[in-house]
């Protein structure tokens, strides 16, 4: 246990100080400090030590120049077992210190605010990194406060040890100081780095799920979940409710500036979805496309859910609700099922970047952020899709492009009638998306068909024109294009290539 007789303190946010300064004072402790820090503890009547007065030094470069200085780090870094350290403090007037307090420069809100590149570079900070890689590493003999995450922690060991701390301690608190140092550093390397073969990513911490995909597998999430959604009802999500809500919310972001628009999806799927004039219909519809595979799954709206919405949602159990805002007797109707997780989606930018773990490393792609319109299609039979169709197709590719490799995506009037996920076989997607299409009692007849990739063989056509299926859409690109093409022109298809894959892995 070692007793703390003097402290730095340096901290650029104020907030939640007093009350550690107050009972250091108490315990008479001495306190150096500098800047607004040596102003606000003065005018909190805590008697302070100007780092100025021991260095001889005046902050220089306005303000760049602190707290770098050999009396500083001599103080922080000396070993309190190694003699010639303690002759080097004697011999060159070294105040030991046994406790930092120090923050950093807001850089990654600064970053976020859209500054300027020079008032973002003034928020690197020097002096403060300087001084937290210093007192973690020296952490037998000193504590480092580097967040005020863990003043509350620190100030009822203040009092319950009188000042004094053990080893553990000090290297659990060493540990959150590398942890933020080493963040801070990855996000202004970030913010330079151009160059995609260096990959650094960093979360200060992470929250502990119930458990992984399944019971026996441990899960943790790194990421502000806060930052994307207000949680208005429910349990707290698990690791399969968080891939769940990123392909609905992945999903819905195609459909932002659409007519009322409802999803519902299962194992990261879409099972049904409908735009229509109001939210009810497109509820309802979708909800036709697969009552079955609703049972349990995510709901997602473009819009609003209002009341009436809301209690045709209510008969149905699901584990989620998304919506970018609720009526209020909707969402206390919906809230009456306490364990149903309801989450208001805020205006949030989505990553651009795709990543994921393989062998003993990761990959890293762009996201696939194009999104398939009229303007992009190309039509390379003699008939041309009508407009509905073309809508139809807008609509197909959109749910497409979202829906686990391989996969066929049948819509009409703006509804998923039908879809094969994930099958090995093109041929078996499609099959899988006409036998859902048949389940429900859907007329395929004017629907069209959508591909996440080319046809490398007219097999796929044919089965779709027996099942009256007038107009498709996919990438092209194989080398036998035209065998398709020409059974299309032989049976009054329109086809349309976008020239862009769409695969979902």
């Amino acid at each position: 246990m070692l007793k703390i007789k003097s402290a730095l303190i340096s901290v650029f946010d104020k907030n939640g100080l007093e009350p550690i300064v107050k009972k250091l004072q108490d315990l008479n402790v001495k306190i150096y400090s500098t800047g607004g820090t040596e102003v606000y503890l003065k005018q909190l009547g805590v008697s302070v030590i100007k780092v100025e007065d021991i260095t001889g030094y005046p902050s220089i470069l306005g303000g760049r120049v602190k707290t770098l200085h050999p009396k500083v780090f001599g103080g922080i870094l000396n070993r309190s077992g190694n003699k010639d350290d303690i002759n080097d403090l004697e011999n060159y007037s070294i105040p030991k210190i046994d406790l930092v307090i120090v923050d950093l420069y807001p850089f990654e809100k600064t970053l976020k605010s859209g500054e300027s590149e020079q008032n973002i570079i003034e928020k690197i900070d020097i002096g403060g990194i300087s001084l937290i890689r210093a007192a973690a590493k020296n952490f037998k003999d000193i504590v480092c406060i580097s967040t005020k995450k863990d003043y509350s922690n620190f100030l009822k060991i203040l009092n319950k040890n009188d000042g004094r701390t053990d080893l553990e301690t000090r290297k659990k608190f060493a540990t959150n100081a590398f942890n933020i140092s080493s963040h801070y550093d990855t996000a202004i390397f970030n913010y330079f780095n151009n160059d995609n073969d260096v990959f650094k990513k960093s979360f200060k911490s992470g929250k502990q799920l119930r458990y992984g995909e399944n019971p026996h597998q441990k899960g943790t999430f790194f990421g502000d979940f806060d930052e994307i959604f207000i949680q208005l009802n429910g349990k707290e999500l698990s690791y399969n409710n968080l891939l769940d809500v990123d392909s609905a919310v992945n999903l819905m972001s195609e459909f932002v500036n659409n007519n009322p628009t409802f999803a519902i999806l299962k194992h990261n799927n879409a099972c049904g979805l409908a735009s229509r004039n109001s939210l009810l219909e497109a509820y309802k519809d979708a909800l036709a496309g697969d009552p079955i595979s609703a049972f349990g799954g995510v709901l997602i709206s473009n819009k609003e859910i209002d009341f009436q919405t809301a209690e045709e949602i209510n008969k149905l159990f699901c584990e989620v609700v998304i919506a970018p805002g609720f009526e209020d007797s909707g969402l206390e109707l919906l809230k009456s099922k306490k364990n149903r997780i309801i989450l208001e989606l805020k205006n949030y930018s989505l990553s651009d970047d795709h990543i994921r773990t393989c062998l003993n490393g990761i990959l890293k792609q762009d996201k696939d952020n194009i999104t398939d319109s009229k303007s992009t299609f190309k039509t390379c039979t003699f008939k041309s899709p009508t407009k509905s169709e073309i809508d139809d197709l807008v609509f197909a590719s959109k749910i497409c492009k979202h829906t686990k490799s391989n996969t066929i995506v049948l819509v009409k009037n703006l509804q998923l009638t039908g879809s094969g996920t994930g099958q090995t076989s093109r041929v078996d997607a499609l099959k899988q998306a006409i036998e859902k299409s048949n389940n429900f009692k859907f007329d395929l007849n004017g629907s069209v068909m959508a591909s996440d990739a080319f046809f490398p063989f007219p097999d796929c056509v044919k089965i779709a024109h027996e099942q009256g299926i007038s107009s498709i859409i996919q990438p092209g690109g194989s080398i036998k294009d035209i065998l398709s093409i020409e059974y299309c022109n032989q049976n009054n298809i329109s086809m349309v290539l976008t020239g862009i894959r769409h695969f979902k892995h």
